[in-house]
């Protein structure tokens, strides 16, 4: 009776272990997994980022401008902003044109020039001192933003979103200009 005991016991031993091929399949099965998760989680993290991500409760910046100073002449107000890429996170220096048009609206305007991204001035070219001027390739923009027809830009300036609080100007981002 023992020695069935045994045989039996034998038997459930062997049943339990683990060969060399089931070995290798859960090894093998186990490292496929984590590199398909590794490939995978980032194209799903991709995917639903945008859903994750919660809008700052406003991108305005406040650029120290009061609307009372602000005049008929286009005059350049630098402002820094926050910026994120990816992890790193910075603050970069911007400008903006701000004047009042002929029907009293406050106006602001990017300095990024639509042919090269060049910096525009205003009044410096003494053949055109009302027109916004861009020396990399002799750039011309009227005042109101628009490009002169037969000149290097492409496209009028861009106009920044704008906010009036408190008798403040807030800028935002720098959008297409509406005759663009």
């Amino acid at each position: 009776m023992s020695i069935n005991y045994d045989r039996r016991e034998n038997r459930l031993a062997k049943k339990n272990e683990i060969t060399r091929r089931q070995f290798l399949n859960y090894t093998l099965m186990g490292t496929g997994g984590f590199m398909a998760a590794g490939i995978l989680m980032p194209m799903v993290r991709f995917a639903i980022d945008p859903i994750l991500k919660t809008e700052a409760a406003s991108d305005m910046v406040d650029i120290d401008l009061k609307v009372d100073d602000i005049t008929t002449e286009p005059v350049m107000k630098k402002f820094k902003v926050n910026q994120v890429d990816g992890w790193h996170e910075s603050e970069v220096e911007q400008a903006a044109f701000v004047y009042k048009n002929d029907s009293g609206d406050i106006v602001a305007l990017s300095p990024v020039c639509k042919h090269l991204g060049c910096t525009v001035d205003w009044g410096t070219n003494p053949a055109y001192p009302d027109e916004f001027y861009c020396p990399c390739h002799a750039g011309r923009y009227y005042k109101d933003g628009v490009q002169v027809p037969g000149t290097a830009p492409i496209a009028p300036l861009d106009v920044y979103e704008m906010e009036i609080k408190d008798g403040k100007v807030f800028l935002g981002k720098p959008l297409p200009h509406p005759k663009a």
